[in-house]
């Protein structure tokens, strides 16, 4: 009888032994379903890592700088004219900026793609089906560059690099704004085309820019009547109501197609001439590379040219 309750302790003691290893490595697996690092993107996706990504396909040029900024792995993203910098120019190309080849995409074997909110949110369904994370990101305003910043720092854990591209960025466009007299300026932003004109909103690029430089947009109140943010139709009656101090205008394509089209449809137009920006001639073209692509980490710069173009005399000219 003693000898049987001795047996009974025995297999007690190692059940219970057994248990705690047990649970230990149960402890240990659920450590490791944690993951790397979890991210909510802007299309309010949840996103685990399981690892740093070593393996990155950004579908659209935009997201190069920053990435390359705090030292992510990247090894493919689409051809582009301007939006490619030198360092990234020998990368698999995936298809053009608005043709997206995702059989490429998938054919590089990423561990992570980083696609563009509003442009390729129709390959988040492929790309997971094939078992690729896939992170959605809106990367047009200053602010939205920012966090893009900080997400990819999350990403590769260079969270200090992300933080002294940021400051860099914010005491530069602090420095522009310095040099601005306390003037109130009224401006319109309009974007040329060689088919059509359409008013610029505050959620454009440009217009972004202008408002943080304090510039008051003619057509910030503008209903659209689609909703959209960036862009209105074009109205000279409304410009000749609000008569701006200054005109911006940004363009897609050959500016000599541009400027000939504006010539055309509406600088040849009598109420167009009796504006005080035009009579005044404060009417001026912004760079491509910063006012139709997304200018990214060139924010500041983009901020400095627009300055400059009302104030010359306050910058230095920039090649």
């Amino acid at each position: 009888m003693d000898m049987n309750r001795k047996m009974i302790f025995l297999f007690i003691v190692i059940a219970l032994i057994a248990a705690i290893f047990s649970g230990c490595g149960s402890d240990k697996k659920t450590a490791q379903n944690k993951g790397y690092v979890t991210i909510t993107d802007d299309a309010n996706r949840t996103v685990s890592l399981t690892k740093k990504p070593e393996r990155i396909v950004a579908l659209s040029t935009s997201f190069l700088e920053p990435l390359h900024d705090v030292d992510a792995k990247v090894i493919g993203c689409p051809s582009s004219k301007m939006g490619v910098p030198e360092y990234y120019k020998d990368l698999a190309k995936v298809g053009a900026v608005y043709d997206i080849n995702i059989e490429k995409v998938v054919g590089l074997k990423p561990d992570l793609v980083i696609a563009m909110k509003g442009m390729n949110d129709k390959f988040v369904s492929t790309l997971e089906s094939n078992n690729i994370p896939v992170i959605v990101l809106d990367m047009k305003s200053y602010e939205q560059v920012k966090r893009c910043l900080d997400i990819f720092a999350k990403i590769t854990g260079e969270q200090d690099k992300a933080a002294a591209v940021i400051k860099k960025m914010d005491d530069q466009i602090v420095a522009v704004k310095a040099k601005l007299p306390q003037k109130a300026i009224k401006m319109a932003i309009l974007h040329s085309t060689a088919q059509d004109v359409t008013v610029q909103l505050d959620n454009s690029i440009a217009g972004s820019v202008a408002k943080m430089l304090g510039f008051t947009n003619v057509a910030a109140d503008v209903n659209t009547p689609d909703g959209n943010t960036e862009s209105a139709p074009y109205s000279l009656e409304m410009l000749v109501k609000k008569n701006p101090d200054v005109i911006f205008i940004t363009s897609m394509g050959d500016m000599k197609t541009i400027k000939a089209a504006m010539e055309k449809n509406v600088e040849n137009n009598d109420a167009w001439k009796s504006l005080s920006a035009v009579k005044n001639k404060h009417v001026y073209y912004l760079p491509q590379h910063l006012f139709l692509l997304n200018p990214g980490i060139h924010y500041p710069q983009a901020a400095q040219i627009m300055a400059q173009k009302i104030y010359p005399d306050l910058f230095t000219a920039n090649k």
